[in-house]
Protein backbone atom coordinates (compact mmCIF):
# COMPACT_ATOMS: atom_id res chain seq x y z
CA UNK A 1 0.00 0.00 0.00
CA UNK A 2 1.28 3.37 -0.76
CA UNK A 3 0.82 6.06 2.26
CA UNK A 4 1.66 9.60 2.47
CA UNK A 5 3.69 10.38 5.18
CA UNK A 6 3.57 13.47 7.81
CA UNK A 7 4.60 14.06 11.36
CA UNK A 8 2.70 15.88 14.20
CA UNK A 9 5.66 17.02 16.53
CA UNK A 10 8.27 14.45 16.26
CA UNK A 11 5.81 11.44 15.71
CA UNK A 12 5.26 10.24 12.31
CA UNK A 13 1.85 9.68 11.23
CA UNK A 14 0.53 7.52 6.96
CA UNK A 15 -2.33 8.65 5.14
CA UNK A 16 -3.18 5.51 2.84
CA UNK A 17 -2.92 7.38 -0.78
CA UNK A 18 -6.49 5.45 -1.74
CA UNK A 19 -8.03 7.92 0.42
CA UNK A 20 -6.20 11.32 -1.17
CA UNK A 21 -7.51 13.06 -4.03
CA UNK A 22 -5.23 15.86 -4.22
CA UNK A 23 -2.08 17.49 -2.59
CA UNK A 24 -1.39 21.00 -2.61
CA UNK A 25 0.61 23.90 -0.59
CA UNK A 26 -1.23 25.47 2.12
CA UNK A 27 -4.24 27.85 1.36
CA UNK A 28 -6.17 29.97 3.63
CA UNK A 29 -9.47 28.67 4.56
CA UNK A 30 -12.38 30.61 5.57
CA UNK A 31 -13.06 30.35 9.57
CA UNK A 32 -16.66 29.66 10.50
CA UNK A 33 -17.60 31.44 13.47
CA UNK A 34 -18.51 29.03 16.61
CA UNK A 35 -16.84 25.67 15.29
CA UNK A 36 -14.48 23.43 17.39
CA UNK A 37 -10.92 25.01 17.23
CA UNK A 38 -9.94 22.16 14.89
CA UNK A 39 -12.35 23.12 12.45
CA UNK A 40 -9.98 25.68 10.02
CA UNK A 41 -13.01 26.33 7.98
CA UNK A 42 -13.72 25.82 4.57
CA UNK A 43 -12.20 25.88 1.43
CA UNK A 44 -13.50 26.16 -2.38
CA UNK A 45 -12.40 23.38 -4.82
CA UNK A 46 -13.59 23.59 -8.08
CA UNK A 47 -16.52 25.62 -7.15
CA UNK A 48 -17.34 23.63 -4.44
CA UNK A 49 -17.01 24.48 -0.39
CA UNK A 50 -14.66 21.82 1.48
CA UNK A 51 -14.77 21.62 5.32
CA UNK A 52 -11.15 21.76 6.29
CA UNK A 53 -9.70 20.14 9.52
CA UNK A 54 -6.33 20.82 11.02
CA UNK A 55 -4.60 18.17 12.19
CA UNK A 56 -2.21 19.25 14.80
CA UNK A 57 -5.58 21.20 16.30
CA UNK A 58 -7.52 18.39 16.53
CA UNK A 59 -4.46 15.87 18.02
CA UNK A 60 -2.09 18.41 19.83
CA UNK A 61 -4.40 21.22 20.92
CA UNK A 62 -2.61 23.59 18.63
CA UNK A 63 -2.80 24.79 15.08
CA UNK A 64 -0.35 23.01 12.82
CA UNK A 65 2.97 25.39 11.60
CA UNK A 66 3.23 27.25 8.01
CA UNK A 67 5.84 25.71 7.20
CA UNK A 68 6.77 24.95 3.33
CA UNK A 69 6.00 21.21 4.25
CA UNK A 70 2.52 21.90 5.84
CA UNK A 71 -0.06 20.21 3.01
CA UNK A 72 -3.52 21.07 2.13
CA UNK A 73 -4.46 17.09 1.67
CA UNK A 74 -7.82 16.74 -0.04
CA UNK A 75 -9.79 13.31 0.84
CA UNK A 76 -12.59 11.20 -0.01
CA UNK A 77 -14.79 10.80 3.17
CA UNK A 78 -17.82 8.62 3.31
CA UNK A 79 -19.61 7.67 6.50
CA UNK A 80 -19.87 3.89 8.02
CA UNK A 81 -23.54 4.36 6.19
CA UNK A 82 -22.59 4.50 3.02
CA UNK A 83 -23.69 7.99 2.05
CA UNK A 84 -22.10 9.12 -0.57
CA UNK A 85 -18.18 9.99 -0.59
CA UNK A 86 -17.56 13.96 0.31
CA UNK A 87 -14.31 15.35 -0.05
CA UNK A 88 -12.59 16.71 3.42
CA UNK A 89 -9.32 18.51 3.24
CA UNK A 90 -6.60 17.99 6.09
CA UNK A 91 -4.11 20.27 6.91
CA UNK A 92 -0.88 17.89 7.70
CA UNK A 93 2.87 19.36 9.02
CA UNK A 94 5.59 17.78 7.11
CA UNK A 95 4.40 15.87 4.64
CA UNK A 96 7.56 15.49 2.46
CA UNK A 97 7.40 11.78 1.48
CA UNK A 98 5.22 9.00 0.27
CA UNK A 99 6.30 5.10 1.48
CA UNK A 100 5.24 1.78 0.25
CA UNK A 101 4.31 -0.29 3.65
CA UNK A 102 2.61 -3.97 3.03
CA UNK A 103 -0.71 -3.80 5.19
CA UNK A 104 0.43 -6.90 7.13
CA UNK A 105 3.79 -4.93 8.57
CA UNK A 106 0.53 -2.24 10.79
CA UNK A 107 -0.30 -3.96 13.92
CA UNK A 108 -2.68 -2.94 16.88
CA UNK A 109 -0.93 -0.74 18.81
CA UNK A 110 -2.60 -1.85 22.23
CA UNK A 111 -3.70 1.60 23.31
CA UNK A 112 -7.39 2.24 23.37
CA UNK A 113 -8.12 5.83 21.79
CA UNK A 114 -11.65 6.41 22.18
CA UNK A 115 -11.37 10.00 21.73
CA UNK A 116 -9.33 9.39 18.81
CA UNK A 117 -10.36 6.80 17.11
CA UNK A 118 -9.16 8.02 13.65
CA UNK A 119 -5.64 6.72 14.96
CA UNK A 120 -5.03 3.41 13.84
CA UNK A 121 -2.40 0.72 14.19
CA UNK A 122 1.38 1.23 13.92
CA UNK A 123 4.46 -0.10 12.00
CA UNK A 124 8.34 0.32 12.31
CA UNK A 125 10.76 0.78 9.71
CA UNK A 126 14.54 1.74 10.32
CA UNK A 127 12.82 5.55 11.20
CA UNK A 128 10.71 4.68 13.95
CA UNK A 129 7.23 3.68 14.42
CA UNK A 130 3.99 5.33 11.67
CA UNK A 131 0.65 5.33 13.04
CA UNK A 132 -1.92 5.29 10.49
CA UNK A 133 -4.48 8.12 10.37
CA UNK A 134 -8.30 5.74 9.29
CA UNK A 135 -9.83 9.01 7.33
CA UNK A 136 -12.89 7.22 7.62
CA UNK A 137 -12.84 6.94 11.59
CA UNK A 138 -12.26 10.97 11.48
CA UNK A 139 -15.39 12.04 12.52
CA UNK A 140 -18.30 10.98 14.87
CA UNK A 141 -21.99 12.35 14.50
CA UNK A 142 -21.82 15.50 15.35
CA UNK A 143 -19.07 16.57 13.64
CA UNK A 144 -20.66 14.93 10.10
CA UNK A 145 -23.84 16.46 11.37
CA UNK A 146 -21.43 20.40 11.36
CA UNK A 147 -19.73 20.08 8.55
CA UNK A 148 -21.66 18.07 6.32
CA UNK A 149 -24.99 20.03 6.97
CA UNK A 150 -27.71 19.65 4.37
CA UNK A 151 -28.23 23.02 2.56
CA UNK A 152 -31.26 25.11 3.99
CA UNK A 153 -33.63 26.68 1.30
CA UNK A 154 -32.95 30.40 0.83
CA UNK A 155 -35.83 32.99 0.79
CA UNK A 156 -35.50 36.23 0.19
Amino acid sequence: MLFLLFELDRDRYALDAADIVEVQALTAAKAIPGAPAWVAGVIERHGEPVPVIDLAQLALGRPSQPWRSTRLVFVHYSDAHGAASRLLGLIVERATQTRRIERERFADSGIATPHARWLGAVASDADGMIQWVKVQQMLDDDVKALLFAQPEAHTP
